[in-house]
């Protein structure tokens, strides 16, 4: 048995089929996966995301702490209720964990990391923490729901009191705000709109009721697995780890090379890559032939072989879909072997689908 969420009975009444993720017993859908798919990207979804750990960083310290320990820089953010997306990474330039990290107010961030790396992220952080005048706060009596898909905000704010609903809407992308012991962030990992939101253990069933009630539909792991690979998002453990760096991962733009003078835990290594030329490609395959792309499976071109790192049925797109890491020199068409055939596929640029819309040529 592993870790239950506040909100696994809620799961188990609705007859979620569970599966152990990162130690957690978690629902991978409470149905149809494929029904559940479209249901985020044409109208409302909710994920029970609570098996991720929140930690805040808090302190005078705080924002030059965060400045090196994240390879993205937290000076891009220009005031409170603000939000960063980048990676964590070792001396090597290895991704630790990716993350957001959001600006409440002076002194106190807030950062959500992956359940697989919880115990890792943790100490990594609080060793990188010695020295700097922080602290860092597992908030581990919290519950943290995602809701996504185009009509998700609308609902949500529908469950505000009066007087935060005009200001909840008013959030853009990747802002974030207070709102009582309720914190909201315009973010996701569906590529739809909607929020994430951390709020106290002991109103999930609530809030998770509420939601149901709004006609917003409960949503598993497996859905949340199609509707990132979509929208072209790494997955932490498949599409990057601890030997692979952000320009090996197509999260280059995460990194914040300048301004030079700031140093940040693993940049000497990502400048010598940088230097050297990276080998290969992080891109995205479209399968033309008959067949599945899934993790692992042997990607071959004129130029050397690769590996798919995800790889799905895409069904928005009816077709199957995957990441691959490839020689620089690939081209256009490539070839995976699928169970002692080499079935053709097409390198594209990700993201495969946008605001529920294919973004690729079919």
């Amino acid at each position: 048995m592993g870790r239950k969420t506040p909100l696994y009975q809620r799961h188990v009444d609705l007859g979620a089929r569970t599966v152990d993720f990162g130690g957690w017993d978690m629902p991978v859908n409470y149905g149809s996966q494929i029904e559940e798919h479209h249901r985020v990207r044409r109208e409302a979804g909710v994920f029970d995301v609570s098996h991720m750990t929140v930690v805040d960083i808090e302190g005078e310290g705080a924002r030059e702490f965060l400045r090196n320990l994240l390879a993205n820089d937290i000076d891009k953010l220009k005031g409170p209720g603000r939000a960063l997306y980048g990676c964590m990474l070792n001396e090597q330039g290895g991704v630790i964990d990716d993350l957001i990290t959001y600006w409440r107010e002076e002194g106190r961030y807030r950062m959500v990391v992956n359940a697989a790396t919880r115990e890792r992220d943790l100490a990594w952080i609080r060793e990188q923490a010695d020295g700097h005048a922080v602290e860092v706060v597992e908030q581990a009596d919290t519950a943290m729901l995602a809701v996504q898909g185009p009509e998700a905000r609308e609902r949500v704010a529908g469950l505000l009191p009066e007087g935060d609903r005009e200001a909840a809407l008013a959030l853009k992308p990747f802002q974030c705000g207070d709102f009582g012991d309720l914190f909201i962030a315009r973010t996701g990992y569906t590529g739809e709109d909607g929020f994430e939101m951390v709020l106290p253990a002991d109103q999930a069933e609530r809030w998770w009721d509420g939601l149901m009630e709004a006609d917003v539909a409960p949503i598993g792991l497996g859905a949340r697995d199609t509707l990132r690979l979509e929208a072209g998002l790494n997955l932490y453990g498949q599409d990057m780890d601890e030997d692979i760096t952000p320009l090996e991962c197509g999260l280059g733009w995460t990194v914040a090379f300048e301004p030079e003078a700031r140093d940040f835990v693993g940049r000497a290594a990502l400048e010598r890559q940088r230097e050297a030329g990276v080998a290969t490609s992080f891109v995205g395959l479209v399968l033309e032939g008959r067949g599945v792309l899934r993790a692992g499976q042997v990607v071959k071109s004129s130029a050397g072989e690769g590996k798919l790192t995800s790889g799905s049925y895409s069904p928005t797109l009816e077709r199957s879909i995957g990441l691959a890491r490839i020689p620089r020199d690939a081209g256009e068409q490539v070839e995976v072997a699928i169970r002692k055939r080499e079935v053709p596929a097409r390198v594209v640029k990700p993201p495969f689908v946008r605001k529920g819309k294919p973004n690729i040529d079919l």
